[in-house]
């Protein structure tokens, strides 16, 4: 028989979670500051007071969503790096898996790129935006190191600006996401993610990792 505070907190995790998901719904389909703890509270079910004996502020739901954004796409960005075959597969084949599960994620939750732009647009810094630049740096790092495998196996063209090599592979997807988002097509991404990455690989690979990678 489970204690009692084990069940509460328990009960407390789940409403939490149904909480931000509940706020990234929203986000999907409306600005992400236009959203009220009376609209959460009516999408899971509860009062609005019930909202805040799970979370002290508004900021706080939307600190939680960050952190399940970080959490869960850096993990399936790791996943996706890593392979299923059980032999890591070559970096560059990785890139394009990790630039997958990217666009893939988006089209699964597009709340997501919502928040994070809406809260960038903001002059002064804020705990939202370090959650956001920590996850950022997270993404980075990932991104250069399979880079920097790509170059230690002489699989990029001679003389490739490793760090611009990552900043141009972020802005392609977030330049992917930002047209989806205006158009209000997010399920466009998937068809294009192929091509956009084929210019992006043709940019910095030697011209057989290009050719076997596309």
């Amino acid at each position: 028989m489970k204690a009692p505070e084990k069940r509460s907190r328990q009960a407390t995790q789940t409403r939490q979670m149904s909480l931000v998901d509940a706020a990234l719904q929203l986000a999907a389909q409306r600005s992400p500051a236009d959203i009220t703890t009376g609209d959460l509270a009516r999408a899971v079910g509860i009062t609005q007071g019930a909202v805040f004996r799970h979370f002290a502020s508004k900021e706080a739901i939307w600190l939680a969503v960050l952190d399940w954004t970080a959490d869960t796409l850096i993990a399936r960005l790791q996943h996706a790096a890593a392979g299923t075959g059980g032999q890591a597969p070559a970096p560059l084949a990785s890139l394009q898996a990790v630039f997958n599960a990217h666009v893939d994620f988006v089209m699964a939750h597009p709340g997501v790129p919502r928040v994070i732009f809406q809260e960038l647009q903001h002059a002064q810094d804020t705990p939202l935006k370090a959650r956001v630049r920590g996850l950022m740096q997270q993404y980075r790092t990932l991104v250069m190191d399979l880079l920097q495998r790509a170059q230690a196996l002489h699989r990029l063209a001679p003389g490739t600006d490793l760090p611009a090599a990552a900043v141009l592979f972020l802005g392609s997807v977030q330049g992917l996401v930002l047209q989806s988002l205006f158009s209000g097509q997010v399920h466009t991404m998937g068809t294009q993610a192929s091509g956009v990455f084929s210019i992006y690989l043709r940019g910095i690979a030697v011209q057989d990792s290009a050719e076997r990678s596309t």
